[in-house]
């Protein structure tokens, strides 16, 4: 049976507003949450970026849904070690409902050690890696690593869950959705695309989670609602490889500035009309989705949660 979830957005909330929409979440119905790890937001006017470590803590103690970071990138602005950790404790805090997603990353959040900034094969060569050395990790062993991008010498997790962290691995194209189907426990996609999620079961994900996540932008007032969508996500309509290469939110300001706002309607659901946020979900089941997660853009989250728990939930759970 499908799950329907809430997608916690870390650049656009902060910490404290994050936790009561968890908690409105679950007071709702919906069955889990969805929580980004990002260092920058995507444009200033998004405006945080709440460390989502210590965020999971919190969650932990405040609401009984499983979690998933969508998604953590775990090869370059912080070791695959540290992140193995952070799993480990989050899964401790969550008893065990807790999902690492991870992915391999944008520049966005990756440059800003300095480190170059890799072609996609390299990229995806750094994050195998990294699955294996955290998975190695979570065995509880003491371990000495000597990989091609990554080097652990003589490192153990003490505190870790009764069972291995699931790791489920994203994807936007057929070459990430092969190494998800190959390494990962599951795989997360932002997309309503069955090719991409046929490739990721052909390439050994027959029977895994697909994770997806999907944003509407709810307000009695339709025009409103897209004012505020195109204004803070129009970078998710950006073609190509932008999301993945541009370096700067303000960058991503500039580029948003060619994204009409038809162009945002497409994808986002913007006002009241309740078949509407229907008919964009199913859009997702009907693509072989089994966890469809959605975000609430626009201000008003008690209309959001009003009409989605009596409304839209029944008919996508019925």
């Amino acid at each position: 049976m499908s799950k329907i979830g809430y997608f916690l957005s870390c650049e656009q909330f902060g910490p404290k507003e994050l936790i009561d929409q968890a908690k409105r979440a679950e007071a709702a119905g919906f069955d889990s949450l969805w929580i980004s790890d990002h260092f920058h937001p995507w444009n200033d006017d998004q405006g945080q970026s709440p460390f989502v470590w210590g965020v999971l803590g919190a969650l932990s103690e405040v609401t009984s849904l499983p979690v998933s970071t969508a998604v953590t990138c775990p090869t370059i602005r912080i070791h695959p070690a540290i992140i193995a950790q952070a799993a480990a404790t989050a899964a401790v805090q969550l008893d065990g409902r807790f999902v690492l997603g991870v992915g391999s990353g944008e520049a966005l959040n990756e440059h800003i050690l300095g480190d170059p900034w890799p072609s996609v094969g390299v990229r995806l060569d750094m994050l195998e890696e990294a699955v294996h050395l955290i998975r190695k990790l979570h065995e509880g062993r003491e371990i000495s690593f000597h990989g091609e991008h990554y080097e652990v010498q003589e490192a153990r997790i003490y505190t870790l869950p009764d069972k291995p962290v699931p790791i489920y691995v994203s994807g936007f194209g057929p070459q990430a959705a092969e190494l998800a189907g190959r390494i990962g426990d599951g795989f997360c996609t932002n997309m309503a695309d069955a090719d991409l999620i046929k490739t990721f079961r052909d390439a050994g994900g027959q029977g895994k989670p697909v994770q997806a996540g999907t944003k509407v932008s709810w307000d009695r007032d339709a025009d409103k609602g897209l004012e505020i969508a195109h204004r803070l996500w129009a970078n998710e309509s950006l073609p190509g490889q932008l999301a993945q290469t541009l370096p700067r939110p303000g960058d991503f300001a500039d580029a948003m500035s060619l994204v009409p706002p038809e162009k945002v309607a497409e994808s986002v659901t913007c006002g009241p009309d309740v078949d509407a946020h229907v008919a964009q979900m199913r859009q997702y089941l009907d693509a072989g989705v089994d966890e469809v997660y959605v975000q609430q853009i626009g201000p008003d989250l008690e209309g959001f949660f009003a009409s989605w728990e009596k409304d839209v939930l029944p008919q996508l759970k019925g």
